[in-house]
């Protein structure tokens, strides 16, 4: 009986935790990487440290069948629901410059130099999220969890 009491507790406060980080994130605005409907919190499936938020409950399965698929997608929703914080260029992987901060969808991203910001500014919506997102740049240039 004392065990089954300590699992109940333990288990619900797992929930508690889950649903407070839950609600640390703001997911207003944010798309399902799967769909492209509108995130929901109760959606969230662990990914890189982080979590990535979904439509439904059928989207994860999709995602967890080809992560590489939807990997920038993902990336790129660490970065907006501020999971992630950007560290370095995603270009170079040199220190970045506020100064050369523009939106990539809808998530701001600065660079190292005036050179990398115009890489970026001259490719356009897709293009321009793959570059900035995808796995490769992501690793390089973000962390999740980091504070500063």
């Amino acid at each position: 009986m004392k065990s089954r009491s300590l699992l109940l507790a333990a288990a619900s406060v797992a929930v508690l935790a889950l649903t407070v980080y839950a609600a640390d994130v703001n997911l207003e605005g944010v798309k399902c990487v799967v769909a492209g409907r509108p995130a929901k919190a109760e959606t969230g499936v662990a990914y890189k440290g982080g979590k990535v938020y979904f439509c439904c409950m059928n989207c994860p399965k999709a995602f967890a069948a080809d992560t590489a698929k939807f990997a920038s997608k993902a990336n790129h929703q660490l970065v907006a629901t501020g999971q992630a914080k950007q560290v370095a260029c995603p270009f170079t992987g040199r220190p970045i410059n506020p100064d050369t901060a523009i939106k990539v969808a809808g998530a701001e991203v600065a660079f190292c130099c005036n050179n990398c910001k115009a890489k970026a500014e001259n490719l356009e919506g897709a293009a321009q999220a793959e570059a900035i997102f995808n796995d490769k740049a992501f690793d390089m240039s973000f962390k999740v969890g980091a504070n500063e």
